[in-house]
C-alpha cells in the first residue's frame, strides 16, 4: 500500500506547539509519517557568488540569495536540538511513524541515536556519495529525492545505496513546480534501480490541489511526499506548496484505496492528465539548474577550525590536527 509523507519542513515557525499540533493532525489525517528537516542556520554556507547573484543579457545565470538574512530567517525557525527527540516520542505517541530529512553528514550520528528509522535525503544530496554512505550503515531504510540530479548521478547513487532499502523519489525542484513540467514518466525511469519509487510534489495548491500526487499515485507511486500545513498559506514560506489537513486527508484515503478506486478518482476529478507525463529521460531545465547551483551546497558540516566539509567530500569531519 503507498505511503504518505506529510512533510511539516519549516512551517511550524519555530513553534513547538505548532509542530505538535500538525504532528496530530497528520496522523488524524491518515499519514503514514510526519517529517521534520534538520536544519540550523550555522551548517549554512557564506558563498560570495550568492550575494549579488548574476545575470547575463537579461537572463539569471547565479541566484541572488545573501547569506546574512537567510541565516537570521533560518535563525527564528529553528526548533532545539532536543526537540527532535521529542519529536520522535510525540510522533510514537500519535501513531503515526517520525520521518526528517538529514542535511549535513556532522549530524547523522546524533540523529541515529534519536530512535529514527527512516531518514529523507534531500534533492539536492542525491548525489553526495558520502553522506548516502553515512546514512546507509546507520538507518534502516532511506528515502531519497532525485530532483536536479542528473541521470548518471542517479544510477551511481543506486550502486552506493546496493544491498540496503531505499526508495527514489521523483522530484522536481520548481516551486512552484507547473503540471507541464512535472514528467511523471520519469517513475518508470526509477524503477530500474529500485522496486519502490514516489514523488515528492511542489506544486501550487491554490492552482493544482492535489491533482499531481493523485496522479502520481494512480502510475503507481510507492511512496508521495506533500508538503503540510495547519497554518493558513500566506503565513509560512512554504505555505503556497502545503496541504491543509482536509486535503492530505484525501490524500490519504486514496493512496490507501484500490487501484481502480484512484483510477475513477483520477478519472472524475482530473481527467486527462497526459501534459504531467513528459518524458522518461530529459534534461534539466534552467530553473533546476538555477536551484541545483545555490541549494546543492547550501549546508555543511563545520569543523571546530572553522573550515567545512560538503556532503559530496569524503574528508574526515574533525578539525585538521
Amino acid at each position: 500500500m503507498p505511503k504518505i509523507i506529510a512533510e511539516c519542513c519549516q512551517n511550524h515557525n519555530g513553534d513547538r506547539r505548532i509542530l505538535q499540533d500538525m504532528i496530530w493532525s497528520a496522523a488524524e489525517a491518515g499519514a503514514d509519517f510526519a517529517k521534520v528537516q534538520v536544519i540550523y542556520a550555522d551548517d549554512l554556507v557564506y558563498r560570495e557568488r550568492f550575494e549579488e547573484g548574476a545575470s547575463e543579457n537579461g537572463t539569471m545565470k547565479v541566484i541572488k540569495r545573501p547569506y546574512r538574512p537567510e541565516y537570521e530567517r533560518l535563525k527564528q525557525l529553528e526548533i532545539e536540538r532536543s526537540d527532535f527527540q521529542w519529536f520522535v516520542a510525540e510522533c510514537t505517541k500519535a501513531k503515526i511513524k517520525p520521518l526528517t530529512t538529514v542535511f549535513t553528514r556532522g549530524s547523522v550520528e546524533a540523529l541515529a541515536r534519536l530512535g529514527w528509522e527512516d531518514v529523507k535525503v534531500a534533492s539536492y544530496d542525491c548525489a553526495s556519495y558520502p553522506l548516502l554512505r553515512d546514512l546507509k550503515s546507520r538507518f534502516r531504510y532511506l528515502i531519497v529525492s532525485t530532483g536536479a540530479t542528473y541521470d548518471e548521478e542517479i544510477e551511481k547513487a543506486a550502486q552506493v545505496l546496493a544491498g540496503s532499502s531505499f526508495s527514489f523519489l521523483h522530484c522536481v525542484t520548481i516551486y512552484p513546480t507547473p503540471l507541464n513540467q512535472l514528467h511523471l514518466a520519469r517513475l518508470e525511469y526509477l524503477r530500474r534501480f529500485t522496486p519502490s519509487v514516489g514523488f515528492s510534489d511542489h506544486t501550487l495548491v491554490e492552482r493544482d490541489g492535489i491533482k499531481a500526487a493523485s496522479v502520481a499515485l494512480h502510475l503507481g507511486a510507492d511512496v508521495v511526499e506533500r508538503h503540510f500545513t495547519i497554518l493558513p498559506p500566506e503565513q509560512t514560506k512554504d505555505g503556497p506548496v502545503s496541504v491543509n489537513p482536509d486535503q492530505l486527508r484525501t490524500l490519504c484515503q486514496l493512496a490507501h484505496s484500490a487501484p481502480e478506486e484512484r483510477a475513477s478518482y483520477v478519472a472524475e476529478h482530473i481527467g486527462d492528465y497526459r501534459e504531467m507525463l513528459g518524458v522518461v529521460r530529459r534534461q534539466l531545465s534552467d530553473a533546476e539548474l538555477l536551484n541545483r547551483d545555490y541549494y546543492r551546497g547550501r549546508f555543511a558540516t563545520r569543523r571546530k577550525d572553522g573550515t567545512v566539509v560538503n556532503n559530496w567530500e569524503d574528508g574526515t569531519l574533525e578539525s585538521p590536527q
